[in-house]
C-alpha cells in the first residue's frame, strides 16, 4: 500500500510536463503561424515594392527620354531664337544704318534748302522794286474796240522798264567808252599807272557786272459804271443807309446818275455804287469826294474801281561792253581834279585809250548808285 500511494504522484507530474510541452507546441505554432503570415506580407510587400520599383525605372527610363527629347526641342527652340534675335538685330543694325543716312541726307538737304532760301530771299530783294513812281501825263493814241465789253470799262497796257544800275563806292570810277575795243583793252591790263600833277594814282581795270533789272507790263482795267465809296458813318441801320446812298448817289445835281446795284458793309464803312449808264462813275472818280445825305451830310471818300495783271516780267542782267570799273583809286586829291585827271589818261590812244564818252570817280567814303540806258546800236543789232 505504502508502494503503489508513492508512484502515482510521478505519474500526474510526467502528464504535466506533457501538457506544458503540448501548450508550448501549440504556442510555438501560433507563433510561427504569426510570422508565417507576416513573413508572407513582407513578401507580398517587398513583391509589391520590387514591382514599384520596374515601374519606377521604367517611368524614370520614359521620363528620361522625354527629357531627352525635351532638351533637344529647347536646344533646337533656342539655336532658332538666337538666329532671330541676330536677325533681328541684324535688321536694327541695318535700319539705324539707313536712319543714320536718311538723317545726313536730310541734314544736307535741309542745308541745301537754307541756302535756297537764302538765295532767293536775297534775289528778290534784289529784285524788289522801292520806288515812288511819279505822276505822268498820258498821251491817247489809238482806241480798239472790245466786243465782249460793251464800253463798261476802260483798258490800258503801261510797260514799265527799270534802269539798269550799279553801286559805285568810294576810290572808285566808271568810265565809257565810245568803242567797244578801248574798253576791252583797257581790261587786258593788270593795272594802270595815272600821272597826277607831281604824284601817281595805279588803278585797277574790272569788268563791270550789272545789279539785275527788270521789265514788264501793267494792264490795267477801270471800271467806266462802278465806283468804290468809303468813310460812311453807321448812324443808320444797314438797310435804311442802303437806301439813303442809293437816293444820294442817284441825284444828278451833284453829279450822280441813276443806280443800278449799292453794295454796303456797315462794319467798315465801305461799298461799291454801280450806275446804269457808263460817264457817271469817271466822273465822280475824278472828284474823289461825294455829298451823301443821311441823318446829315456827309462827304465820303469816292475812287475808281480798277484792276490789274503783271504780265510779261522779264529779269535782266548782263555786262555793259564799253564800261569798265576802275577800282583801288586813293584819294589825296579833290575828287573833281581826280577825275579830269583819269579823263585825260584814258582818253589817250598812247594808253591804249580812246573817246570818253562818261565818267564818275567817287572819293572815299561816298557812295553813288550809278544808273544806266539802253546802248541803241545793241539794242538794233
Amino acid at each position: 500500500m505504502g508502494d503503489s500511494g508513492a508512484a502515482k504522484p510521478l505519474v500526474n507530474g510526467k502528464q504535466d510536463n506533457v501538457d506544458d510541452e503540448e501548450r508550448k507546441l501549440s504556442e510555438a505554432k501560433e507563433e510561427l503561424d504569426k510570422w508565417m503570415k507576416q513573413l508572407e506580407k513582407a513578401e507580398d510587400k517587398k513583391s509589391r515594392l520590387q514591382l514599384a520599383k520596374l515601374s519606377a525605372e521604367d517611368s524614370k527610363k520614359n521620363a528620361a527620354k522625354d527629357m531627352e527629347v525635351l532638351q533637344k526641342q529647347q536646344n533646337q527652340r533656342q539655336e532658332e531664337f538666337t538666329k532671330t534675335v541676330e536677325g533681328i538685330q541684324n535688321d536694327i543694325l541695318m535700319l539705324e544704318k539707313g536712319n543714320n543716312d536718311l538723317m545726313e541726307k536730310l541734314k544736307k538737304s535741309q542745308a541745301k534748302l537754307k541756302a535756297k532760301r537764302t538765295e532767293s530771299a536775297t534775289l528778290q530783294q534784289r529784285f524788289k522794286i522801292y520806288v515812288q513812281i511819279p505822276e505822268k501825263k498820258v498821251k491817247f493814241t489809238s482806241r480798239e474796240e472790245d466786243s465782249d465789253d460793251n464800253g463798261q470799262h476802260i483798258k490800258g497796257v503801261f510797260t514799265i522798264a527799270q534802269r539798269p544800275s550799279v553801286l559805285l563806292k568810294g576810290g572808285q570810277a566808271l568810265i565809257t567808252f565810245e568803242e567797244e575795243k578801248v574798253a576791252a583793252q583797257i581790261l587786258k591790263m593788270a593795272k594802270c599807272t595815272v600821272s597826277c600833277d607831281k604824284d601817281k594814282v595805279h588803278v585797277k581795270p574790272k569788268s563791270l557786272t550789272l545789279d539785275p533789272f527788270v521789265k514788264f507790263e501793267v494792264h490795267l482795267d477801270v471800271s467806266t459804271k462802278t465806283v468804290n465809296f468809303s468813310n460812311v458813318p453807321s448812324t443808320l441801320s444797314e438797310e435804311r443807309m442802303r437806301d439813303r446812298l442809293e437816293i444820294s448817289f442817284s441825284k444828278p445835281s451833284r453829279g450822280g446818275g441813276e443806280v443800278q446795284r449799292v453794295d454796303y458793309d456797315m462794319h467798315t464803312g465801305k461799298g461799291q455804287i454801280t450806275f446804269l449808264n457808263t460817264g457817271v462813275a469817271e466822273s465822280l472818280a475824278l472828284k474823289r469826294k461825294y455829298s451823301v445825305d443821311v441823318d446829315r451830310a456827309v462827304n465820303v471818300t469816292v475812287s475808281p474801281v480798277y484792276n490789274y495783271k503783271l504780265k510779261k516780267f522779264q529779269t535782266f542782267c548782263g555786262v555793259p561792253k564799253r564800261t569798265i570799273l576802275l577800282d583801288g583809286i586813293g584819294d589825296f586829291q579833290d575828287e573833281d581834279d581826280l577825275q579830269d585827271h583819269l579823263e585825260i589818261h584814258f582818253q589817250k590812244p598812247s594808253n591804249y585809250g580812246g573817246e570818253v564818252e562818261c565818267i564818275k570817280y567817287v572819293s572815299g567814303g561816298n557812295e553813288v548808285k550809278a544808273f544806266f540806258t539802253e546802248d541803241i546800236a545793241e539794242v538794233e543789232a
